[in-house]
Order: structure tokens, then sequence, then C-alpha cells
């Protein structure tokens, strides 16, 4: 990967970070690709920043260190820190910061080579059988209240399932996911490439669905710190937020980026994966391993102009939605009045204007999911009421 063109640093005096060195956490995801990007190709030091990658074992694990102040900021799970800043999904409430969107799509549900053997392989061969007196399935997911936890609820709800009385679910760190599916410990997972990839690639089982087949560019992986670090460094966070929007956009503009992320990603100490596993389906190439080939207009994405990195109040609320249809919370939030206080817009927007990212003028977006439901941030409460299968506690 060629050394970007950086521009002069738009940090000048009193704009100067007030701390200047920054441990950052992430998972071993092809999805933290802009931070190694921006950490290793040169888009930091501008910016008046080192930074300082360290990978993490699990997202609770990871989770723990940003509230301990071990880090400064992370790779995170959209809902892992909603459900912190809320107090649900056992630690005390602690006030968060969402600084900007790390990605979109990208993510995979698999099933089985002891499935797709007996003919599950399609939605509704899965439905059948999880309908089966005695065939209850386990189900891995990488964190209670995480992505993958919500959207494998969502699908499996959207087929007829409940998530929660018709299969059990387990939580598994990423790149465990393979070995488990091998020692048949699971009937499938929910999980981020490359390790869907890698367990087609190695022949253990094949992707039933994405994540963008159930959600077209929906919201994934966030930059996360605690409010605590904003309030005290909000230099330091912008010019983080700056830095790393440049490596988003350099990642997209052209194949030979990605490319070149995808070989640096691969590297022992990011995801130690093989190529095969991660460069694929960055393009966009996918193979489900049950013979289909499709190149995917919605892809794992970085930047998109803008418009992954935008940290829409409206994504925010969908998250907590899910948590109150799945019982997770017992009461309706102050969905918008929450996600004004987590969702650091106005940081964003002047790191954006900083380095030239236009930003919509609306911080809701619209969208139809998997089951024909439009999702646009108008009536919360009402949207996490409207489903057919759910956990909805008592008022």
């Amino acid at each position: 990967m060629t050394e970007p063109h950086t521009p002069l640093a738009w940090v000048a005096g009193s704009d100067a970070p007030e701390i200047t060195s920054l441990n950052i956490g992430y998972m071993a995801l092809t999805d933290c690709a802009p931070l190694v990007v921006a950490a290793t190709q040169g888009f930091a030091q501008p910016h008046g920043l080192t930074l300082n990658l360290h990978r993490q074992a699990s997202w609770a694990g990871l989770r723990d260190k940003l509230l301990s102040g071990e880090l400064d900021a992370a790779h995170s799970l959209y809902g892992m820190v909603y459900a912190v800043h809320l107090g649900i999904g056992g630690t005390p409430a602690s006030d968060m910061a969402v600084l900007m969107g790390l990605n979109q799509n990208g993510q995979s549900i698999n099933l089985s080579p002891t499935l797709q053997a007996v003919g599950v392989t399609s939605p509704e061969a899965l439905a059948r059988h999880a309908h089966q007196q005695g065939a209850r399935l386990t189900f891995a997911q990488t964190f209670p209240t995480g992505t993958h936890a919500l959207w494998l609820y969502y699908w499996l709800a959207a087929q007829g399932i409940h998530p929660l009385d018709d299969v059990d679910s387990v939580v598994v760190p990423p790149p465990q996911m393979v070995a488990h599916l091998r020692a048949e410990r699971i009937d499938g997972f929910c999980v981020g490439e490359p390790w869907a990839a890698s367990a087609v690639d190695q022949g253990l089982g094949f992707t039933l669905s994405t994540s963008q087949a159930i959600w077209p560019d929906h919201p994934e992986k966030v930059l996360a710190c605690t409010q605590a670090f904003v309030d005290q460094h909000p230099n330091s966070a912008r010019a983080l937020v700056a830095s790393v929007l440049q490596a988003s956009r350099f990642i997209e503009q052209s194949p030979e980026n990605l490319r070149g992320t995808a070989q640096l990603l691969s590297g022992a100490e990011y995801l130690d994966a093989p190529l095969t596993a991660i460069e694929p389906r960055l393009l966009g190439n996918y193979d489900d391993g049950l013979g289909h080939h499709w190149h995917d207009p919605h892809a794992l994405r970085f930047f998109a102009g803008g418009s992954v990195n935008q940290p829409w109040l409206s994504d925010a609320m969908w998250f907590m939605t899910q948590f109150r249809r799945w019982g997770l919370l017992r009461h309706d939030p102050d969905y918008l009045g929450i996600a004004r206080q987590v969702q650091q817009t106005a940081l964003y927007r002047s790191a954006a204007a900083s380095v030239g990212v236009p930003v919509a003028p609306d911080d809701l977006r619209s969208s139809q999911l998997i089951d024909g439901k439009v999702w646009d941030g108008s009536d919360p409460a009402g949207y996490a009421r409207s489903f057919a299968l759910h956990a909805l506690a008592d008022d």
C-alpha cells in the first residue's frame, strides 16, 4: 500500500490535541480496517496523533478496558455502546460516546455442515427444522447486546423462528467461531468477516444470509469512547475522527487500495488470516459454499462519500428499539434524547469539515428491512411494538 498524500494538519494553537498518543482497541475483524490504515499509513501524524493499536480477545474485554481507561477509544459494536450507556448487559450505566461510524454491511449468518448434509440450506428449510420436536438448534453470536446478536434475532424472527424461544444462543468471540463449528458445538453463527468466509473456505458449512440482505447499508461498527474522554480531550477526539475519516476515504478510492488493505489486514498482528478469506468479500465477491457466486452491491463499505461515517441518530435509536423488542429494556427509553447524548454529531461535523467530507443536513435516514418494515426514526416506541415476534416486557 502506497503512502497517501496527506494535507496540512488542521489542528493548530488551542485546537492541538490535549494528548497525542492514543490507545485504540480493536477486534480481529475486517471492519477494523479504517483504524489499522489510519494508524499505519500516515493519516494520524498530520493531526498530531500517534495511534497505538491493541487487539482484544473478546468484546467483553474490549468494553471493560474502554471503561477503565486502559483504552482511549475502540472499534466497537453499536449495540454494545448503547447497552453500556443504558446499564444493560451486566455493567453499570456509564456515559458513552459514538464518535463516528466505521463501516456498514459485511456480516454473515452461516450454517453448519451437519445442517447442510440434511438439506437445511434455505430459510424455509431452517424454519421447518427449527420447529421440529427435539430439534433445538444452537446459534453463536459475538456479544449479547451486539450487532451480531441483533442481526441473528431479526433474521430468525423474519423467518418465523423466535430467537429466544425456538433456539439457543451462545456467545463466542469472532476468531473462535470456525473452531466451534468444526467441533460441532454450534449449528450456525452470525459473525463479521473474515470468519464466515473462512468457514466456507475450509468446507465448514455455508453462508445462508448476509447482514446486508437483512438491512442494506446497515450500521455496524463504530468508533466509540467514554463521554469522559470527549469531555477531557475534545481536540484529541476531533483529530482522531479526522484521521480515521481520511483513512476510510482512502480505502475506497480504488480497487488497488482495497486489495492493499486486505493484504495489510492479513498480517499476524491484525487478523492473522489468509488473504483468500479476506479479499474477495472485501471486494464484494461472494461464494456462499453452495455453488452460488455473486457481486454484492451492498458489500462491506467504509466511506461512501461520508454516509457510512455520519453518526446518524436514527441508527442509534434502532438498536434501542431492538433492546425493547427483546425485553432487554422493560420500558421505552427517551430514544431521541439518549441518541443525542451519545452520538457526537457536532464533533463529527467539525472533524468532517476539516478534511472536506460532506455531512447530510438531517441526522435521520430511512431504510427498508428484510421483513418490509421501514425504519426512519420517527416513531421508535411504535416500531418496537410493531413486530409479531417479540419478548416485550410489561410496562
